[in-house]
């Protein structure tokens, strides 16, 4: 009966877990527990690992049964017991490969587990960033309904005493249907920022697993250091990832190579004859003749080495890119800070100036409503500039700090 009582209780738990506002870090750490493309790359990384002992190791012996010299021609077709020579056979046979085959195996299980660490730290990074960035997004989308629905407020505050002054005769009966309009067009850009809440509510959701994210605390400020970024581009998990494909292609060429070197085998057999002559016993060995290493291994050799070279260019392709991916970031965050500075240090105040300016004049009878209502709309347009442009410089800090640093630090 308590059970019965608590099971709902205990049912939703998690979801109450769930229900607690996310801090930035607090995003970040979800995401790492929750993403399931982080828990795939940690499969394939078990596979990997899993598959490290059977690499190199001896292929499994052969049992073999049958029978010798059983005569089919002759006066003693068929007759086996009248036959001196019929025999019983039952072997076993272990082939072994060439030391140097089994260690370029290992060698190739060693670099899938290391591309297989490579992958994870890749994706490991990618679900950082991304949620990191919506999270961002997400705070500012929120800020920016704020801020709207203030400008809003005020405006609606102004219309308000529109009929008064029209009874009054200070306003003309135009200008409250001007009020009304500019309302409407507050009221559908609230529409596009209460959708892009949503939307980034849902992209936040794809990240952390939280079916309704509501996030708590500062939006962080990071300090972006271009030195710092560019020293540490080699030990990036992109270049890491190709490295160990590097050692992977390294072993298909020495795996390549050990294919012209002979492999051998052993086998023993227990041979039963008529009890009047006894029992034998066999035994051999095997040896691989690579006779026709042009046709076959050198071709596989061949192919292993180009396949290497091919890694060898992609890795350069990719150092080239990262590097140029960087400052080509970095300027963009140079400029993305300049605009914001301007948008916050002028566009913003002489917007709430005009505001002030404007409201003044009207409410001294020297100003129309739609004067006001154009200034109110300007102040919109100055406040969610603003905030576009400080999201812009926080999603680049985070771009850059977490894209680009290196796993060493």
């Amino acid at each position: 009966m308590r059970f019965r009582v608590l099971a709902p209780l205990l049912a939703a738990l998690p979801g109450l877990a769930f229900a607690q506002p996310l801090t930035f870090d607090g995003a970040l750490q979800r995401a790492r527990q929750e993403a399931p493309s982080l828990k795939a790359k940690a499969l394939g990384l078990e596979a990997a690992r899993s598959a490290r002992p059977a690499a190199g190791a001896l292929p499994d012996p052969s049992l073999a049964v049958g029978i010798d010299s059983f005569p089919v021609s002759g006066p003693l077709a068929f007759e086996p017991r009248r036959d001196d020579f019929t025999m019983v056979r039952v072997g076993v046979s272990q082939e072994l490969p060439n030391l140097a085959k089994r260690h370029a195996q290992q060698a190739r299980a060693d670099a899938n587990i290391a591309v297989a660490l490579a992958d994870s730290a890749v994706e490991a990074r990618s679900v950082e960033v991304g949620t990191a960035l919506a999270w961002i997004n997400l705070a500012f989308a929120e800020r920016r309904l704020s801020a709207l629905d203030q400008v809003f407020g005020s405006l609606h505050r102004v219309v308000k005493t529109t009929p008064s002054a029209v009874r009054s005769g200070a306003a003309r009966p135009a200008q409250a249907l001007a009020g009304e309009q500019s309302l409407a067009m507050l009221e559908d850009r609230r529409s596009e920022l209460v959708s892009q809440v949503a939307r980034a509510k849902a992209i936040l959701t794809r990240w952390t697993g939280d079916t309704d994210p509501e996030i708590a605390g500062s939006i962080p400020d990071f300090a972006v250091d271009p030195a710092g970024l560019r020293a540490g581009l080699d030990a990036h998990p992109s270049i890491r990832m190709i490295e160990a494909a590097e050692r992977q292609a390294g072993a298909d060429v020495r795996v390549a190579q050990a294919g012209r070197r002979s492999d051998f085998g052993v086998n023993l057999a227990y041979q039963r004859r008529d009890p009047r002559f006894g029992d034998y016993v066999s035994a051999g060995v095997t040896i691989g003749l690579p006779l026709f290493t042009r046709r076959r291994q050198n071709a596989e050799i061949a192919s292993a080495q180009a396949n290497a070279g091919r890694v060898l260019a992609e890795r350069e392709a990719a150092q080239r890119a990262i590097v140029a991916d960087l400052d080509a970031d970095l300027a963009d965050h140079i400029m993305h800070h300049e605009q914001w500075m301007r948008a916050r240090d002028t566009l913003q105040p002489l917007a709430e100036q005009r505001v002030k300016l404007e409201t003044a004049s009207y409410a001294a009878g020297r100003a129309s409503l739609t004067d006001v209502a154009e200034a109110h709309a300007a102040l919109a347009d100055a406040l969610l500039t603003t905030l576009d442009r400080e999201a812009m410089v926080a999603a680049d800090g985070a771009r850059l700090s977490l894209t680009y640093r290196s796993d060493d630090r």
